[in-house]
């Protein structure tokens, strides 16, 4: 069997739609700063398609003889009614966050100002860091204290 005229269709735009929206467009080109640091674009890419299409048979009048049945459906075993169809498609690209890469770490910094939420997560792992390094620091002064204090007492009770 012949290929439908849609599936043409359909394969054409859905090639265009291939060749516009891969994983670069995306994940965008690296760039490198004179310092080192790389920083990658990340964006929000969308699309949509749509195709469609028919075949439309010829008008009849009226009046005319028995045989158009005949044709009728002889077109419609053959496949050869006029095709019309169309399709299209649309992309959005824009642009999220850029992802920043040197010196040690790596940051997401998006590209909506408003972002506070975002802000305040990246600052967690810094803030548990400290909190952690301040505890530390209190429980060895805490356990230098008992051990002097442990000293005092056992000079006293040599000393009585």
């Amino acid at each position: 069997m012949a290929e439908h005229p849609i599936q043409g269709l359909m394969t054409t735009a859905m090639e265009s739609i291939k060749e516009m929206v891969d994983v670069n467009t995306i994940v965008g080109d690296a760039v490198q700063s004179p310092d080192g640091t790389v920083i990658i674009p990340i964006s929000r890419v969308a699309f949509g398609f749509a195709a469609g299409g028919g075949e439309y048979s010829s008008a009849s009048k009226k009046g005319e003889g028995e045989d158009e049945g005949e044709d009728e459906e002889n077109r419609v075993q053959t496949g050869k009614y006029p095709f019309a169809g169309g399709s299209g498609a649309g992309v959005s690209i824009n642009p999220v966050a850029f992802m920043v890469v040197g010196n040690g770490e790596i940051k997401l910094l998006p590209v909506n100002v408003n972002s506070s939420v975002d802000k305040i997560l990246d600052m967690i792992p810094d803030l548990i860091d400290k909190a952690n390094e301040t505890i530390r620091k209190k429980v060895c002064v805490k356990k230098e204290m008992d051990s002097n204090n442990n000293h005092k007492k056992l000079k006293e009770n040599e000393e009585s």
